[in-house]
């Protein structure tokens, strides 16, 4: 018999992500949105999302099995992003899995967010190579990462955010520049048309693979409050912000790659699909020798498929399914693949 259709769902932040992976294939996947609810606070609600999901999941989950072509009964294994990320909207996703899984009577597997993204990329390009450097970029978190076997070996944090991520970076200074929600498509959108080098704005933590943007941030800020009274220069604005932001990520990321002999980097997460992000890594990767694997965007940001990604992976590799009494974990750390916090381990903790 072969390996098991693995239905993945994704529900930490504002999306619901449903997808369906066999053996590495990405068989159908479905999103569902809450972004505009948000839009109009200027970030993510927390009770909206979760909310939101409620109504989701099951038409998501639907979807992306009327898409490849399956019913409820083919699926061979579920697993769902049991953290990091926001408590209510996780728990919606976990009850869900749970329900699916019991009903069918397979195993249950829970998935750590940023390693769904990391896996994201074995459904465009195939098994990642052992070793290989991982940036994982995204809304609310920024890690340089030295990935072995992802469903059988710890990660290595080589780096981590230590404020402000990339993409919050992105999404409080589009606020300022007067760009709508959610900011990374806006700035970059508007650098489109700017000058990258107008603005002199500072290169973060230059001798470290730690990531901080909170003065990047505040940088900009400054530099739009100096213009009060003036029309703002918006798009050499975006397009600085934007050159600063490619420029740190993608130089701690290939020299990473130098010092520790690694030949591929893979570029993961939302901010994964900013075009400024992707030329200059391609760039700088080409220059050093270094193979580049960047999913595609549909793939960088939140998705179920990322989750099914690792699921497969894990039934693959023969790993233990989650407990009866799996929970979440929304600020759960990423040092393995699967994620499977109880709330008796969390309470004696």
């Amino acid at each position: 018999m072969g390996s098991p259709v693995v239905l993945g769902i994704e529900s930490s932040c504002d999306e619901t992500g449903a997808g369906l992976v066999r053996e590495g294939r990405l068989l159908a996947h479905a999103v569902a949105s809450s972004m505009d609810e948000h839009a109009r606070y200027g970030g993510v609600v927390p009770e909206i999302a979760a909310r939101a999901h409620v109504h989701a999941v099951r038409p998501v989950v639907q979807r992306a099995l009327d898409e490849a072509g399956l019913r409820l009964t083919d699926i061979g294994a579920v697993a769902v992003t049991t953290g990091p990320g926001l408590s209510g909207a996780l728990q919606v996703g976990l009850a869900g899995a749970k329900g699916l899984a019991y009903a069918l009577g397979v195993p249950l597997y829970g998935v750590h967010h940023l390693a769904g993204h990391v896996a994201a990329d074995t459904l465009a390009h195939g098994p990642l190579p052992n070793p290989c450097m991982v940036l994982v970029v995204s809304g609310g978190h920024t890690s340089l990462l030295l990935v072995r076997d992802l469903a059988r070996d710890p990660i290595v944090h080589l780096g981590d955010t230590l404020d402000d991520a990339a993409g919050e970076c992105f999404d409080k200074v589009a606020r300022v520049f007067g760009l709508p929600y959610p900011g990374g498509p806006a700035i970059d959108r508007a650098a489109r048309s700017g000058d990258p080098h107008a603005v002199p704005f500072p290169r973060p933590l230059p001798g470290s693979y730690d990531f901080s943007f909170s003065g990047l941030k505040t940088a900009a800020a400054r530099w739009a409050e100096s213009h009060a009274g003036a029309e703002l220069p918006v798009a050499d604005g975006a397009a600085s912000l934007q050159e600063a932001v490619a420029d740190v990520l993608t130089r701690k990321a290939v020299a990473a790659c130098v010092e520790h002999g690694v030949g591929t980097l893979v570029v993961v997460g939302g901010v994964a699909a900013n075009s400024r992000v992707r030329a200059l890594a391609e760039e700088r990767c080409r220059a050093a020798g270094l193979t580049l694997r960047v999913p595609p965007p549909r793939l960088c940001t939140d998705n179920g498929a990322m989750i099914a990604a690792v699921g497969d992976l894990l039934a693959r590799a023969g790993a233990e399914p989650a407990p009866l009494d799996v929970s979440i974990d929304p600020s759960a750390p990423l040092e393995h693949a699967a994620l499977h916090p109880t709330a008796t381990a969390r309470a004696a903790a």
